[in-house]
């Protein structure tokens, strides 16, 4: 029987970040649980970082801006944080949340969930990652 065939790390991580963006833990992380030997991972992030097409900051950024059309900063921080985003990356890139669009995205849930009780509304926001004083301040009766 022949001996499993290596796998390319920087081929592999070019495939992955093609179908969608990764940070860089995230990408490292996949490659590793494909078997890839870890010095080669090392080298090949590192080349996709001096390329330019592995950048944490950039990643956080287009995730957060994507993100706050439907979810709240909490959401979003939580998401951030599992895809392995250093915690100030995180902070900077919500920091350019607009406070006015979250208000707008949550009013417009609200509009869409017309009848319902202040209570069950005000408990799907917070899920959604949206902050207490949003709520208060777009579900009537609270």
């Amino acid at each position: 029987m022949p001996p499993p065939r290596q796998t390319d790390p920087y081929q592999l991580a070019v495939r992955l970040i093609g179908v969608r963006a990764h940070g860089e833990a995230e990408l490292r992380q996949k490659l590793l649980r494909r078997g890839c030997d870890p010095d080669d991972v090392d080298s090949a992030v590192g080349r996709l970082r001096e390329q330019g097409y592995l950048d944490d900051r950039a990643f956080a950024q287009g995730l957060v801006a994507y993100r706050s059309a439907t979810r709240g900063s909490a959401l979003i921080a939580a998401e951030l944080a599992a895809r392995g985003i250093d915690r100030d990356l995180a902070k900077a890139a919500l920091g350019e949340l607009d406070r006015q669009r979250q208000l707008e995205v949550a009013a417009r849930f609200v509009e869409r969930s017309a009848g319902l009780d202040p209570r069950r509304l005000a408990a799907r926001l917070q899920r959604r990652g949206f902050t207490v004083e949003v709520i208060r301040e777009v579900v009537p009766g609270l």
